[in-house]
């Protein structure tokens, strides 16, 4: 287990108050031992109870059988009590995906099982879990449901791209939404569709939410990337979470203190597959080779939308081969534009604010299939979405906070030293 370091540390000296152990006299003793013979270590042991301990999650196919079955749960009293119990049926309804833990005897009868489910209430979905207990008490099961909080612990991770971004941190056990807010962190920095290279490689602190100790499967199963520092061609950027306490607000800044918001975000989406990059491309409909000003989103249709920068709508309707698209204005003679919308939730006028929700996804106007059509325009000409983002506005931390930064900073890269020792996996930190 690895400790997670603090941001400062002092070192104290103490006299010795006893003799120095070298000028204590010392001798060596040699005994012989006789071990006790196999049957009687057997007779010894089978004086003790044997436990056995599984675990598994639910799946949607189950049934009180074949989960006790998956889990090597000889016992039709058990499988009847789940069959037939208000309370223990909650262990197969709802969704699937909760985690199981089996106690059993030698002979495979069950002792107990504790399964750990999203707590029921949307209130305390993010904060709490459901504890779902079956107990054998005097020959008899019981059930029972209780509420408990969720916890965070610290975890380390780290890994190299060989094939894609997700393959690296399902290598490295790190869950899908963190390996999401990496890519969201350095969106500005990297192009992950397109600047992504075999060799580059990642070091992560981030927070796992546990149930007893054991990370969940569910509400994401994980909290915010805390630090991270990520190598693109040969490239570093890194990001740290932090709260400025002489400013409103909290986010990610690199090593120096610059803020890693921008005024312009480089997607509309949240990390998502490009279909088409900024560059020439055979056109699907016209058949003919033709400049691309753009970047075209593949993705369900429904997805979410979001305005890369504050802004004012400018045209929210149809347009033509666009079908419905939205442009907005932007400060410094910038614009946007997104076509091909299955729906428009904001109207011409209207004021909205870096990632509000302005539409979805869709296939409307000229379109072979679902995705978005996104421009940025500078002076009304079409430009690169990355470069315009690289280029965007940025914050500095507070100079009366730079130093509390740096002592913080500091610790975190002793941290990130430490994670890049377990390449290829994540480990909790302590």
């Amino acid at each position: 287990m690895l400790a997670l370091a603090g941001f400062g540390a002092t070192a104290f000296g103490i006299s010795p108050l006893a003799p120095d152990a070298a000028d204590l006299p010392s001798r060596i003793v040699t005994e012989n031992v006789t071990p006790e013979g196999i049957a009687s270590q057997l007779e010894a042991l089978a004086a003790n109870e044997l436990e056995l301990y599984r675990n598994d999650l639910t799946r949607a196919s189950d049934t009180a059988d074949s989960l006790l079955l998956r889990l090597n749960v000889q016992d039709p009293r058990a499988s009847a009590f789940l069959r037939s119990d208000a309370v223990a049926k909650k262990l197969l309804s709802g969704r699937a995906g909760k985690m199981v833990q089996v106690r059993t005897d030698a002979s495979g009868e069950l002792d107990e099982l504790v399964a750990r489910y999203a707590a029921e209430s949307p209130d305390q979905f993010g904060t709490h879990f459901t504890r779902l207990r079956i107990s054998r008490l005097d020959g008899q099961f019981q059930a029972k449901v209780e509420t408990a909080p969720l916890s965070a612990q610290v975890r380390l991770g780290s890994g190299t791209v060989r094939n894609s971004l997700f393959a690296a941190t399902d290598e490295a056990h790190i869950p899908d939404p963190v390996a999401t807010q990496l890519a969201e962190i350095f969106a500005t920095d990297i192009d992950f569709h397109r600047e992504l290279r075999r060799g580059d490689s990642f070091r992560l602190i981030y927070e796992a939410l546990t149930a007893d100790g054991e990370p969940i499967t569910w509400n994401q199963a994980s909290g915010k990337v805390l630090a991270a520092e990520f190598v693109n061609n040969g490239k570093t950027y890194s990001a740290v979470w932090f709260k400025d306490p002489t400013q409103p607000g909290k986010g990610y800044f690199d090593m120096n203190g610059q803020s890693k918001r921008r005024s312009f975000l480089a997607s509309p989406l949240e990390f998502s597959r490009v279909t088409s990059g900024f560059a020439m491309r055979f056109h699907p409909i016209l058949q003919t080779w033709k400049q691309h000003n753009g970047v075209d989103y593949g993705a369900p249709s429904g997805t979410p939308v979001r305005t890369v920068g504050d802004g004012m709508v400018d045209f929210a309707g149809w347009q033509n081969g666009y079908g419905n698209v939205i442009s907005i204005k932007h400060s410094n003679n910038r614009s946007t534009v997104y076509a091909h919308l299955s729906r428009i939730e904001e109207r011409k006028g209207q004021h909205v604010d870096q990632g509000t929700r302005i539409g979805a996804v869709g296939a409307t106007g000229w379109a072979t299939g679902p995705h978005l059509h996104f421009e940025v325009k500078l002076n009304g000409q079409q430009q690169n979405p990355l470069t315009i983002a690289k280029a965007s506005e940025t914050l500095a931390i507070a100079p009366t906070a730079k130093a509390q930064f740096a002592q913080m900073a500091q610790g975190v890269r002793a941290q990130l030293d430490a994670a890049q020792t377990i390449t290829g996996s994540s480990m909790y930190a302590e």
